[in-house]
């Protein structure tokens, strides 16, 4: 608690930036099924949907192998590290100024 009032204070909009409503572009919209979702809420909606789908790779856990679906919001690759996966979701997001 002590943390995030402290996160907060600091930098508040970037917090901002992750829990705000947001209308989604197109590709986002198809994805989740709703036209406004915070980036948070978007990301775990995007993990929920690798870890419930067995996208990962077997040997690897940390490569995820794209499907047509996920292809359309990860920049149509056909697999991506989880390092890179943050990274490709936040392209679809308007920057805080």
């Amino acid at each position: 608690m002590v943390l995030r009032r402290a996160v907060t204070r600091e930098c508040p909009k970037k917090v901002a930036s992750l829990i705000d409503l947001v209308n989604l572009p197109t590709p986002l919209r198809n994805f989740s099924g709703q036209s406004q979702m915070s980036h948070l809420s978007f990301f775990i909606s995007v993990w929920s949907y690798i870890k419930q789908h067995n996208l990962q790779d077997v040997n690897n856990k940390n490569i995820v192998k794209c499907d047509e679906k996920l292809k359309s919001i990860l920049l149509g690759k056909p697999q991506v590290e989880l390092a890179e996966l943050p990274a490709l979701v936040k392209l679809h997001f308007p920057k805080v100024s």
